[in-house]
């Protein structure tokens, strides 16, 4: 299927209103020091409100112009510059914004999407970092206009400031004020700018772990588990009840394994052994007083659950087992642990564990990040929820969960090498819940 995306017009959006003085410097919390320093990408894609008639691109893109504006003001630190890895220098030199022409039907994109075609709505890729940081903006925009009158938004935002939730709660403040203006709107979604506090930043400079980035031919696909699927698949379990996202992540988990294990060289060179990093959302977690969902920056931890011992633990309950243990253990007795003056030090622990697994030719490790509860189909811009949400990060063994509009299903987007893929797509107990690349 030829598609056709051509961008039209390139600008800077700068905040509406200036950053006072003392709030110029906004310091990283120590998360976000340890964060990578690629883009957390998404696109929103809008049917047309009106299928009689096109809406005027030029007036939906002055609206989205200005509504970004504001939105930069009430997130103020994304509308700077990241110095080093310290903070943000909010010089509020602006975000990027692109509008694009996409010379086909949305319906072409919602009925099979594809990983290649779904970048292209993206203002640049997600893994782009240039050698001075300091010069790359937090955000990028690219309204994407269909012929039929559809709209697609791709937004990437630094990975230094921002995670999945940051980024929820970015578009769904900038959609309400798309829709309703600034004045005079006491349910206005607002930022919490104060991790730092909590998680107080220490003198370090975070290179990202090896073996993220891959030079494997990749494969990713989307595969769909809707509400009767899911409660079938946590049906399974018995008296385990795991959540949807620890079924779900088992499941997804023991088929990768089954698949890399067909590889011919496997019994030569790698004992049965695998690992998974499971990153988990503090802030609802943080004792006494939670987080609210909507604190700026990246307030997750990382868990690792192995399944190290060959010929072993090979049945879905031992995979999601070891899973729920690895969750549990991101308690309130680690939480302060992590604010503490030793919060380096335990932050540490488990980056230093997925790099030895990283390293080691012995293990597949596999990424997972859920996103199925974060409120991305709240997003209106004035065109009603989202028909589709999606995220792009073809990173090799990197599984991403997002939720699904009707808001009782999973969406797994999985990356694998290309000869793995194509054993796990036609695993058979996967098959019971899942379909590859549903029709939306």
């Amino acid at each position: 299927m030829a598609t056709k995306i051509e961008v039209v017009s390139t600008e800077t959006i700068k905040p509406s209103s200036p950053t006072p003085p003392h709030l110029r410097n906004f310091n990283f919390c120590l998360l976000d020091q340890l964060a990578p320093s690629f883009y957390v990408p998404v696109v929103l894609f809008y049917l047309a409100p009106d299928q009689k008639a096109a809406p005027d691109s030029a007036l939906v893109s002055g609206n989205l112009k200005t509504s970004l504006a504001q939105a930069l003001s009430l997130f103020y630190p994304l509308g700077g510059r990241v110095k080093g890895n310290a903070g943000i220098d909010c010089n509020d030199e602006g975000a990027l914004y692109m509008e694009a022409k996409a010379r086909f039907e949305l319906s072409k994109v919602l009925s099979n999407p594809d990983i290649d075609q779904l970048q292209q709505f993206l203002p640049f890729s997600p893994s782009r970092v240039s050698t001075n940081i300091d010069e790359q903006v937090i955000v990028g925009v690219q309204a994407n206009f269909f012929d039929c009158g559809g709209m697609g938004i791709g937004i990437c935002i630094s990975h230094k400031i921002a995670d999945g939730a940051s980024v929820s709660a970015f578009l769904n403040a900038w959609s309400e004020i798309a829709n309703n203006g600034v004045d005079g709107e006491a349910s206005l979604i607002t930022p919490f700018l104060k991790a730092s506090e909590l998680f107080q930043p220490k003198d370090i400079n975070y290179q990202m772990p090896s073996g993220v980035i891959s030079r494997e031919k990749l494969s990713t696909k989307r595969f769909c588990f809707n509400g009767e699927s899911l409660a079938c698949l946590r049906a399974g379990f018995g008296g385990a009840n795991p959540t949807r996202v620890e079924a779900v992540t088992a499941l997804i988990w023991k088929s990768a394994v089954a698949a890399a294990r067909k590889r011919p060289e496997w019994k030569d060179k790698y004992p049965p052994s695998s690992a998974v990093i499971h990153a988990v959302n503090i802030r609802s977690r943080i004792r006494p007083q939670p987080l609210p969902e909507t604190t700026l920056g990246n307030l997750v931890q990382a868990v690792v659950a192995p399944l190290m011992e060959p010929n072993k633990g090979d049945e879905l309950q031992d995979f999601a087992g070891i899973l729920k243990n690895s969750i549990r253990a991101i308690d309130s007795e680690y939480l302060s642990a992590l604010q503490g003056e030793n919060g380096l030090a335990k932050a540490c622990e488990n980056l230093m564990t997925t790099r030895k697994l990283a390293a080691s030719s012995a293990i597949e490790l596999y990424r997972f990040s859920s996103w199925a509860r974060f409120p991305f189909y709240e997003a209106d811009f004035g065109w009603g929820r989202p028909a589709w949400v999606c995220t792009i990060a073809p990173i090799k063994n990197l599984v991403i969960l997002m939720g699904t509009r009707c808001g009782d299903g999973i969406e797994a987007w999985i990356t694998l090498a290309e000869h793995d893929m194509i054993e796990f797509e036609h695993n058979d107990e996967l098959l019971q819940f899942v379909s590859p690349n549903p029709r939306s």
